[in-house]
């Protein structure tokens, strides 16, 4: 599974290069194994990136102060050696002998030098003195590419080399970097020369660049071994985890017998060790708490089952005796009277019981039929018409839809209406309420209005729950169960839909029921807003009764309203 996605991942990513960024951003916040890596690859190509400028400079340094050095031995050996030929002759006022050793001297001097790119010339503190001076010479190069500098610190420091990195032409006219020593040469009673010796630094920058060429390639070579390395001991790492985490979204899913296998001694297999125990776990209580509650829907069935037979027979008593009421003095009647409701309530009770556990042991069944909600509607408000008048309630039915069949079971939304109808004439403050009934292509939906005092959030969250009161204080004036709201809510949701609560304290309370269409899911707003837009003052122009269409009328006007 983790492959078959990351195939499917990767293959989108090289198909489409305009989702690589996406794709980037959605593996770094996903993919612990791609955000670990990444970041290793980063830190790891930084570090080597500085280690070869690093080193790169170092190495230019040392391999530029060795050719240096090299240039300036070898300059002083081709110097000292053309003196001591200097120093040998015999040459006097002969001026013919006296060029022929000045010859002799640079011959032994282009022999001894590893350049051949020599020049020397009278030094600038010598004077025109009677004898002869022999003239300078040069072999490409020339006094143009002699700085000032490095002639004058020639001429004022005798006995030291003088050197300075230049500009070497070639007559390809390509230049190369060099360096130029210049050291004095004495002609005995004639004169000091100073001499310049170019060495050519080509190879020097030829090794250098071997050498750059060589650590970016070992740095790059470097960090893909890092990045592959990392990326397979994040892939061991990180596999166990994914399977980890897949594992658990499956035992959050209701399969409880999934199990992680365990390898080894390791942290990952005392993970998985500790898991699989957390699982045996989870599912012995699951298990114990679904027997539980199995052996609680039977005896519920049970006992509401056992209690039918001597229930009927008490509501038969107590019908007989509530028939002969007028016969007893005021105080027997008005205890008769209680008998008969409380009985009444117990048997309804007993049945919502009943309903309940049938939801439980998920063995309700729809009995479907084409039926129009508007019209089912309007049978209950008739029917409970009269205790709104107990009341002093106005109901209000408005129905711009609804009147279209559609496949639902009646009885069961025919109960939870007059559940919501019942508990806003209860709770609605002698208000007038307003049943609504819309549709759409998708959905019809009922909405139940009442005006009274409402409730605050955190009690509309438990407003189904069984058992449950906002105010527990509060009287029951219509004999509720306290289960009415719960099965409602199973009933909406057996037919696919949704049974919604809108309330706010001082505002009212709206209950919303949802039905889709031929069993479609019910998608964004249904047909009847559950936050209602109007408020009791301007109740008057908004909700005024609308006459309710016939059987005939609605066959007749069904082709554009619900299509």
């Amino acid at each position: 599974m983790i492959a078959t996605t990351a195939t499917r991942v990767h293959a989108g990513f090289w198909r489409s290069p305009r989702s690589w960024p996406d794709a980037v951003v959605a593996d770094w916040r996903r993919s612990m194994r791609f955000r670990a890596t990444a970041i290793t690859l980063a830190f790891t190509s930084l570090a080597i990136l500085i280690t070869c400028v690093i080193m790169g400079l170092v190495i230019r340094n040392d391999l530029f102060e060795a050719r240096k050095d090299e240039a300036l031995l070898n300059a002083r050996a081709a110097v000292a050696q053309a003196q001591k030929v200097l120093d040998a002759g015999q040459a006097g006022d002969d001026r013919a002998k006296l060029s022929s050793l000045w010859r002799e001297a640079q011959s032994e001097l282009g022999r001894v030098a590893s350049s051949d790119r020599i020049a020397g010339s009278l030094a600038a503190n010598e004077g025109d003195g009677d004898g002869y001076t022999p003239p300078g010479f040069g072999s490409r190069l020339t006094a143009a590419q002699l700085s000032t500098e490095l002639r004058t610190r020639v001429v004022q420091v005798p006995g030291r080399q003088a050197w300075q990195s230049v500009v070497l032409p070639h007559d390809d006219g390509s230049v190369t970097a060099g360096i130029v020593v210049g050291q004095l040469l004495t002609i005995p009673e004639v004169g000091t020369y100073d001499v310049y010796i170019a060495y050519d630094l080509a190879d020097a920058d030829e090794t250098l660049l071997f050498v750059q060429r060589t650590l970016w390639i070992a740095g790059l070579s470097l960090v893909a071994l890092i990045a592959g390395i990392s990326w397979l001991v994040l892939r061991s790492v990180s596999a166990p985890i994914i399977e980890a985490a897949e594992t658990s979204a499956r035992l959050a899913s209701g399969e409880l017998g999934v199990r992680l296998p365990v390898h080894g001694e390791d942290e990952l297999a005392s993970l998985g060790t500790s898991f699989n125990a957390m699982a045996d776990s989870i599912e012995r209580q699951i298990k114990e708490l679904a027997e539980l509650s199995l052996v609680q829907q039977r005896f519920v069935s049970d006992v509401s089952h056992e209690l039918r037979t001597p229930l009927t027979t008490i509501r038969l008593a107590a019908e007989m005796i509530n028939d002969q009421k007028d016969d007893f003095d005021p105080t027997t009647a008005r205890t008769v009277e209680l008998l008969h409701t409380q009985v009444q309530r117990f048997e309804t009770l007993l049945a919502d019981l009943l309903e309940i556990s049938r939801y439980d042991a998920g063995s309700v069944q729809l009995e479907v039929e084409a039926t129009s909600l508007a019209q089912l509607a309007e049978e209950v408000v008739d029917q409970l018409r009269p205790l709104a008048v107990t009341h002093d309630t106005e109901l209000r039915l408005v129905a711009p839809g609804g009147y279209s069949p559609v496949d639902l079971d009646p009885r069961r939304v025919r109960r939870v209406l007059r559940n919501l109808i019942g508990n806003a004439i209860e709770h609605g403050e002698g208000q007038p309420i307003v049943v609504t009934v819309d549709s759409n292509q998708y959905a019809v939906a009922v909405g139940v209005r009442d005006f009274g005092l409402g409730m605050r959030p955190e009690d509309a969250e438990h407003v189904f729950d069984r058992f449950w009161r906002a105010d527990p204080s509060r009287k029951r004036t219509i004999g509720g169960t306290g289960l009415g709201l719960s099965i409602a809510l199973g009933d909406a949701k057996l037919h696919g839909g949704t049974l919604q609560v809108w309330s706010e304290p001082g505002a009212g309370t709206n209950f919303v029921l949802t039905i889709p269409r031929d069993g479609r899911d019910v998608d964004g707003q249904g047909p009847v807003p559950l936050e209602p837009q109007e408020t009791l003052t301007d109740l008057g122009s908004v909700t005024q009764p609308i006459a309710l269409h016939r059987a005939s009328e609605v066959r007749a006007s069904d082709g554009g309203e619900d299509a």
